[in-house]
């Protein structure tokens, strides 16, 4: 039986999604639910303050509650508890960066139908090379491992570890958890150098200066620094084809001391490479901005693990917000 009855109604309703998901970037954008913070504010003053078209902002506004992203009342706006938790820059629980970094995706998944036809990629990534991309490519990664990682440090015993790799860690989010959850461990993040400003940021802010260090580097084209006794692999293994990610888990093995542990998280397909969804459409997502990158199933991961000679390769249970998983294995 199909999982899904679709019909005219549902089919339009999904074609016709992405309206409401420009709704949001735009919000997003232009800082709404910043500039209404806790008042109750009159739509003309939003407007004066966004510094916007009238008549566009209150038609956003009517429609951002009409989403429930805001409260009505006699033409006075307010965030509802949501929109004020996760979408105004002056909470800590703000996820506008990886809002906006979905944003910047939108044009490549207007031509993913180009993309297929050519097979070639048809977004030049700007995750590394404008400020923008970068800064909301780089933060939303902390925004959603900042929701991911306090319940996944549970899950992974590292009492016996003292030494962390955070391999393409970012801004270093989840080596930052780890460490607060292991009190002995200190760790290593290494990335590209344009990475650095973010993380020492962020591991700053969390008062670890003196447990985390940063290391520059490509781990693609070079190798890796220090000798570690377990290494985290998190979601950068479907930036890259399979030959790559051969050699990235091999040059990780390699890094570490007899007896090290290899954790690979990531978006994992099943076996038969056809769900579950949020993996399968990332990896086309993978096919329109990279020359190589995909999600992979478990049996693939596994596979890679292995013939990089590591052992006791398992999947944990643990299962992420957007469906990501953990291997482990030893050396």
């Amino acid at each position: 039986m199909e999982k899904q009855q679709w019909n005219p109604g549902t089919l339009l309703q999904l074609s016709g999604q992405y309206w409401a998901t420009c709704a949001l970037h735009a919000a997003v954008k232009l800082d709404v639910f910043t500039a209404i913070g806790d008042q109750q504010i009159a739509g003309g003053d939003i407007v004066k303050k966004l510094n916007v078209n009238q008549d566009g902002a209150v038609r956003l506004l009517n429609a951002l509650t009409a989403m429930d992203l805001l409260k009505k009342e006699n033409d006075f706006f307010s965030n509802t508890r949501a929109s004020k938790t996760l979408l105004s820059k002056d909470s800590p629980g703000y996820i506008g960066y990886m809002i906006s970094h979905h944003h910047h995706l939108m044009d490549s998944w207007s031509k993913l139908d180009q993309g297929i036809k050519t097979g070639t990629p048809v977004r030049v990534s700007g995750s590394h090379t404008n400020s923008e991309w970068r800064e909301s490519f780089l933060m939303g990664m902390f925004n959603i491992a900042m929701s991911t990682a306090p319940l996944l440090v549970d899950s992974i015993d590292l009492s016996g570890r003292r030494h962390l790799l955070d391999l393409g860690g970012g801004p270093g989010t989840y080596a930052i958890h780890y460490c607060l959850k292991n009190p002995r461990l200190k760790a290593t993040v290494y990335d590209l150098s344009t990475t650095r400003p973010f993380a020492e940021k962020t591991i700053e802010k969390f008062d670890l200066t003196d447990r985390i260090d940063f290391i520059d580097g490509n781990y693609v084209e070079e190798g890796i620094e220090g000798v570690y006794d377990v290494a985290w692999l998190s979601h950068i293994l479907h930036g890259e084809g399979p030959k790559d990610c051969q050699r990235i888990i091999q040059k990780a093995v390699s890094a570490l001391k007899p007896g090290g542990m290899i954790i690979v998280h990531d978006f994992i397909l099943n076996n038969t490479m056809d769900g579950p969804l949020f993996p399968a459409l990332f990896s086309l997502n993978m096919f329109l901005g990279t020359s190589g990158g995909q999600s992979y199933s478990e049996k693939q991961i596994t596979g890679m693990l292995a013939k990089a000679g590591v052992k006791e390769i398992r999947r944990l249970s643990f299962q992420g917000p957007t469906d990501s998983g953990i291997i482990t294995g030893t050396v």
